[in-house]
């Protein structure tokens, strides 16, 4: 069978999920016995100096008898993380994002106070 004949037979069912310079992809496939596994990638983009890119992957295999355990461990890590943590995202890259937004917005804010306090005053008044 040629290689394109294999890879159709092998992906049954994909999605993708993009986040920022991540992609995840989680793909259904066929054992040649035919039975189903998932394979979560993760491809990161990133950039060399000359502005060329390039990613990196990082791939997990899960068979079926792993679902159950995978998939309770897995809800557990969540839940714990956004019970302490809650669904805010503060890493750095994010709050310098914020910090931009937020700065914009309270120079302006601080720029439009300081016009109103302004008093026009006319020189024939002196």
């Amino acid at each position: 069978m040629s290689e394109k004949g294999m890879m159709e037979k092998e992906e049954i069912f994909s999605k993708v999920l993009r986040a920022g310079r991540r992609t995840y992809f989680f793909d259904v496939r066929a054992t040649r016995a035919n039975d189903y596994y998932l394979t979560i990638t993760e491809s990161k983009k990133f950039t060399n100096d000359d502005g060329s890119f390039f990613y990196k992957k990082h791939k997990i295999y899960l068979y079926k008898e792993d679902f159950i355990g995978f998939n309770e461990i897995l809800q557990e890590m969540t839940d714990f993380i956004l019970e302490e943590k809650g669904e805010e995202v503060i890493s750095e890259r994010h709050r310098k994002d914020f910090k931009k937004e937020y700065e914009t917005s309270e120079t302006s804010s601080v720029k439009e106070a300081s016009a109103e306090k302004f008093t026009d005053v006319s020189f024939d008044d002196i």
